[in-house]
């Protein structure tokens, strides 16, 4: 089997946890290959006793990965499925940040996880992405996200008008900050703390949640995934924020935005002990007695 590791920045608070998952691997002989800024970062301090190989990009992980170990939190995740994209390479996040609802394997179950993942006992929890269509092909052939589409004011003037059509029909026009378009997934993420509501993976749909609106009858609407969702952003400032995820792009008041659902999915690796209501549970800290 070959193991990718990926993170994003190298924490040497984090350092024992590296070698840790270094030298478990390495005693299973499991093959690794590490994301090259990451290696680079972690060269002086982990010592590798075998050879390794290291990866850049969505190229590369095709030949050199059969599951990524994703080191970090959820933004870290995030990041990892722009590597490896439609590969269907399984993903497994390793939580060394705070919440983690995505990164939901904590420290203190790294080596009993990557005991599971070696014998192919894990479930593959598929999810959605959510793929944005404009006429200047904003973010490229990275035009995706596994959390959200975000729209937002650029500068701290007034507010901004979002014209907001569902399979052509007028949904409603919010005046707001803003406005989050969220997979299930993202459910839990920025949309959350809009006040948006939680959604189960799997439920096959979107979530349109708006961002301080003006109108405080407005709520967040749930909808189909079949939904052709389109956007239209005006106000007095003629440049706004879109964001995938956490990348972000300048668009002006011209373009037309286009969401629907991505044509591949992502697969998470679930531990079969673990599920998406034990995580929520944990991490609200739901059932817990605050008064004691």
């Amino acid at each position: 089997m070959k193991i990718g590791l990926f993170g994003i920045e190298f924490y040497n608070n984090y350092l024992p946890y590296y070698k840790q998952i270094v030298e478990r691997l390495e005693k299973e002989n499991v093959r690794i290959s590490v994301y090259k800024p990451l290696y680079e970062s972690m060269k002086p301090h982990v010592k590798f006793n075998k050879k390794i190989s290291v990866f850049n990009d969505y190229q590369d992980v095709r030949e050199n990965v059969d599951v990524m170990f994703s080191i970090g939190g959820d933004g870290t995740i995030l990041s990892s499925v722009t590597i490896v994209r439609d590969t269907l390479i399984p993903i497994l996040g390793i939580n060394l940040g705070n919440l983690g609802f995505l990164s939901s394997i904590g420290k203190d179950e790294i080596d009993t996880t990557i005991t599971e993942v070696l014998h192919n006992n894990y479930i593959l929890d598929k999810r959605t992405l959510i793929r944005l269509h404009t006429n200047e092909r904003l973010f490229g052939d990275m035009n995706f996200a596994l959390n959200e589409f975000a729209v937002h004011k650029k500068d701290n003037l007034s507010m901004i008008k979002v014209h907001v059509y569902v399979n052509d029909q007028f949904l409603n026009t919010y005046w707001a900050d803003g406005l989050i378009v969220a997979t299930p997934t993202g459910s839990t993420g920025y949309s959350l703390s809009c006040f948006g509501p939680i959604v189960a993976p799997g439920s096959e749909n979107f979530i349109v949640t708006p961002i301080s609106t003006h109108n405080l009858t407005v709520r967040p609407i749930v909808l189909p995934d079949d939904s052709i969702i389109k956007l239209k952003v005006s106000g007095r400032n003629k440049q706004f924020m879109g964001g995938l995820d956490s990348r972000y792009e300048v668009f002006n008041s011209a373009s037309e935005l286009t969401l629907s659902k991505c044509g591949f999915r992502v697969n998470l690796i679930q531990i079969a002990s673990a599920s998406f209501f034990n995580t929520i549970r944990e991490k609200l800290n739901w059932g817990i007695d605050k008064r004691n």
